[in-house]
């Protein structure tokens, strides 16, 4: 029987303090970072993303950052596939390979036995669920999901348009609900001996943490950033430039509402985004969750999930 890998997962919502516990961990764990955030593998986009500086790294190294330009595609299997490439790397130079981040999809590609490469597809379908969606709205492709496959209905959040239509599309392929093959989607990955980690905090805390870093964002150039990007020539309309943060200062470039209503916009799209993480993540049981505002720092916090990790993975 071929002996499991170590591997260390630390996730929680945006804002929480994962970027400075992660550098923490590393030090004391000896171990190098690899980034589960779906945004911040692109190039130049950097606060609005609130990527790590090469300050922060204190010489950490970090890999699936600034590592594809913003018009091009990235999947969760992109990403499942350098993630476990980069793991081996880590494991080879006798360090920690620690993932970190917030995009539960990619955590998932990672901790459970996902094959990507035996996914239904079908174009045909798919373009005509979004020609619908664009021209009646997600209101009536929902409606469509609900008459063949209400658990998975339930499950979707109605703006999430693109899920919506995968799930259409493997029922119309298949002819079973997507929810049938979710309930037998979580099985462990047995490539992993997983430490899983998550932060979290009170939620009017971590909601005034979202509301300050956003305005810090502004203040640190995200306008200029936004720019920038829009002047090197990548689309308004690329998934990366619609991203959270991104999506908000174009549309007031474009006259769609004032500043003030973007900045408002964007301060409550970054909390029911931390919320629906903490939701993600809240359905594995596996995860061990400590509380950051219970340690007297963040030494002490570092400390504690280091020992857990240790203890966890014989370490």
């Amino acid at each position: 029987m071929t002996k499991k890998k170590p591997l260390f997962i630390l996730v929680g919502p945006t804002a929480v303090g994962k970027t400075s516990t992660s550098i923490n961990l590393a030090k004391q764990l000896n171990g190098e970072i690899i980034s589960a955030d779906s945004m911040q593998i692109y190039k130049y986009m950097d606060i609005g993303t609130a990527k790590v500086t090469d300050e922060e790294k204190q010489g950490i190294k970090h890999y699936l950052v600034d590592e594809i330009f913003p018009n091009e595609k990235f999947s969760a299997a992109d990403f499942q596939k350098r993630a476990n490439k980069y793991i081996s790397q880590i494991l080879v130079k006798d360090k920690m390979p620690i993932v970190v981040g917030g995009t539960g999809l990619y955590v998932n590609s990672l901790v459970y036995d996902l094959d990507f490469t035996k996914a239904i597809s079908n174009n045909e379908l798919r373009k005509k669920f979004e020609s619908e969606a664009s021209r009646y709205g997600n209101d009536y492709v929902m409606e469509k999901l609900k008459e063949v496959d209400l658990k998975s209905a339930k499950r979707i959040h109605i703006n999430d348009t693109k899920r919506i239509i995968r799930a259409l599309e493997v029922y119309h392929e298949t002819g079973k609900p997507m929810s049938e093959s979710y309930n037998n989607f979580r099985k462990p990955n047995p490539l992993y001996d997983i430490a899983f980690v998550g932060l979290y905090m009170d939620r009017k805390k971590l909601y005034d943490r979202i509301n300050y870093r956003v305005d810090k964002m502004i203040e640190e150039g995200l306008i200029d950033e936004v720019k920038n990007l829009i002047n090197m020539g990548y689309d308004k309309d690329l998934a990366s430039m619609q991203g959270l943060g991104y999506k908000e200062i174009i549309n007031w470039l474009d006259g769609k509402y004032d500043f003030e209503e973007a900045i408002r916009i964007l301060k409550r799209d970054s909390r029911r985004f931390a919320k629906r993480q903490l939701t993600w993540f809240r359905r594995d049981n596996r995860i061990k969750w400590f509380d950051v505002e219970k340690c007297s720092d963040k030494k002490d916090l570092s400390k504690n999930i280091a020992n857990y990790v240790r203890k966890k993975l014989n370490y």
